[in-house]
């Protein structure tokens, strides 16, 4: 039993390290907490200290359902309003509150298992179900694979610790569950320790591995600097041939100048497609300085207001939050510039883009939603890839959201993008908090 203690309290302690300010991570802490204590139970009595072993019994058996279903409600993104999320958790602390006043008022201590089986039975299987329903929505291939691990890690223990805890103490006193429960409590830990090096656990794996994007914006930028220096050679050789060449053709023959002009445009053309390339995925070098979000975007919208006319594009713009961040506002400001390239070449025949800047718990979020053709959910999950691109033209090279995530990684936020066929396309740029005084989280 106390293996079983130790066990869960190093799962929780790494889950709440793995990323502190995260609130799944932190009710998946308090879960894993409450479930290792029910391990101690037995040494508690053993050592003479009844009450603190009837204390630690009673809290195993109705905080750790309560922590199960608030983690699946925040993990899957049922309850999004912080508001109702605040609501539901003070009204689903009400039965165990009430197990609890129940148990200690009696004369002699005694769980009240049939009790205690009427809510928690609901609890457990609403969790198992938030997880299993938000694995099968997920459209990002990389979260939905995190999303697989945490759902084979939580419920299949959740429904052995129902039908041998629960029901079984429901129907039998005195049920001898640790022998069944242990097995599955070795599966999970098994399948988290597992699923932290292949894939990541609520973040555990970034402890370990860098970012694959991160990666992949690395080989693009190593790819892109030798072609570049290449063309570069070629294009000089070209220059330098033509110009020799030029001179020796007499004055008369104005065919062989247009060809040798062509030439030269179409090798400068090349130079600049190179270049374009290699800037948009070279490793940046942030010029930190303070900056009004907002004024940013403004900027950014007006230089863009001839391209959104033409399109017969209407901007609407939400300011809920006003932040002073610190960063570098120039390739903030090309980035946005980017996401707003992809929308307004989404609604060749118009539509509305809306822009909004609002506030979460310590990220402010800039979200631009187009009302375009949106993004098949196939290719979701490749947008942010060098080089990859929905769009079939030769100008594009793939590199505009593949730029974004450099920039906000590089900010210390990241990007995310959500789109529904028929209904457009969000980008989100999420700065944390962090970056902003004090003042402006407000």
């Amino acid at each position: 039993m106390l293996f079983y203690f130790f066990a869960l309290l190093a799962a929780a302690a790494v889950v709440a390290v793995a990323n502190p300010r995260s609130e799944p991570n932190r009710w998946a802490a308090a879960f894993l907490i409450f479930a290792s204590i029910g391990g101690v139970a037995d040494t508690l009595y053993e050592a003479g200290y009844g009450a603190a072993g009837h204390a630690v019994q009673l809290l195993n058996h109705t905080i750790t359902p309560y922590g199960v279903l608030l983690f699946s409600i925040v993990y899957s993104e049922s309850i999004r309003s912080k508001k109702v999320r605040l609501y539901a958790k003070l009204l689903l602390l009400l039965p165990p509150a009430a197990t609890i006043i129940a148990a200690t008022a009696r004369q002699v201590f005694e769980i009240p298992y049939g009790l205690l089986l009427t809510w928690t039975a609901p609890y457990y299987l609403t969790a198992c179900f938030l997880l299993l329903r938000a694995l099968w929505q997920e459209t990002d291939r990389r979260r939905r694979k995190s999303r697989l691990i945490v759902t084979v890690i939580i419920v299949p223990t959740v429904i052995a610790v129902l039908v041998f805890i629960n029901v079984a103490n429901a129907f039998i006193p005195d049920f001898q569950f640790f022998r069944y429960i242990s097995f599955f409590i070795l599966f999970s830990l098994t399948v988290a320790l597992l699923g932290s090096f292949a894939i990541g656990v609520l973040g555990v794996k970034l402890r370990f591995e860098r970012d694959p994007l991160e990666e992949a914006m690395k080989t693009a930028s190593s790819g892109t600097t030798l072609l570049n220096h290449s063309i570069k050679n070629e294009i000089g050789k070209i220059a330098l041939s033509s110009e020799n060449l030029k001179y020796s053709l007499a004055e008369s023959d104005t065919v062989s100048k247009q060809h040798l002009q062509i030439i030269a445009n179409a090798s400068e053309h090349l130079l600049q497609m190179a270049e374009r390339m290699h800037s948009q995925t070279k490793e940046l070098v942030l010029a930190k300085q303070r900056y009004q979000l907002y004024e940013l975007i403004d900027r950014c919208l007006l230089q863009h207001k001839s391209v959104l006319e033409q399109a017969g594009i209407a901007v609407s713009v939400d300011y809920a939050v006003r932040p002073s961040l610190l960063g570098d506002p120039l390739h903030v400001s090309e980035a946005l510039g980017n996401v707003l390239m992809n929308a307004i070449e989404a609604m060749p025949d118009g539509g509305l883009l809306t822009i909004r800047l609002t506030t979460e718990k310590k990220i402010f979020r800039l979200t631009v939603h187009d009302t375009g053709e949106g993004i098949l959910p196939g290719e979701i999950a490749q947008v942010f890839q060098p080089f990859y691109s929905t769009k079939n033209r030769g100008s594009n090279f793939g590199l505009g959201l593949s730029y974004v995530y450099n920039v906000m990684r590089k900010s210390g936020g990241t990007a995310e993008l959500t789109s529904v066929p028929g209904a457009g396309t969000s980008v989100a740029l999420l700065f944390p908090a962090k970056l902003a005084g004090a003042e402006d989280g407000k």
